[in-house]
């Protein structure tokens, strides 16, 4: 009896596992898609946990942050390598500016990009399970831009399932 409700559990476990996948990488518009791996700006990624902020040096000079849907969150937290599958993170990024109230304070200024990527090992098994996606002002940028994104990450990052972005303590 226990194995037939553990086996229960575990299909019903795959099942959602699966459905969130799907909801998070179902665009909000089915056009805007990235080149090369077909991922979209997931629904309600500015609600998801943030996981940890940066800033990013000359050249860019822009602040960042990363945020991760609930599976992502729970891998950073449980400390689990490789990401699972379903896991998607979203980098949120703007010029930095000083603030006007507080000198010594940088602020954001205008949003340059949203990048995202997504977990799917069977999918993106060429590019380490992750599928990529760089947007700016909504739309995304180009195939060429696209095709820097795993060599990237699988330059520096190979040995922490290709991800840069470690949880903020």
């Amino acid at each position: 009896m226990r194995a037939m409700h553990a086996s229960l559990l575990a299909t019903a476990a795959g099942s959602l596992a699966i459905a969130a996948l799907a909801l998070a990488t179902e665009p909000a518009d089915k056009g805007l898609v990235s080149p090369i791996y077909g991922v979209s700006l997931p629904h309600g990624y500015r609600q998801w946990e943030v996981i940890a902020p940066a800033m990013e040096g000359a050249p860019l000079d822009e602040l960042r942050v990363v945020v991760g849907n609930a599976t992502a969150a729970r891998a950073y937290r449980s400390h689990t390598l490789p990401f699972p599958d379903g896991s998607v993170l979203v980098k949120l990024a703007w010029k930095q500016k000083p603030s006007p109230e507080f000198a010594p304070a940088t602020i954001p200024g205008a949003a340059t990009t949203v990048q995202v990527m997504v977990k799917d090992a069977r999918r993106y098994a060429a590019t380490g399970g992750w599928g990529f996606g760089r947007f700016i002002d909504g739309k995304p940028a180009d195939e060429a831009q696209h095709r820097t994104c795993f060599a990237c990450h699988q330059a520096r990052v190979k040995g922490h399932d290709f991800v840069f972005t470690r949880l903020a303590p």
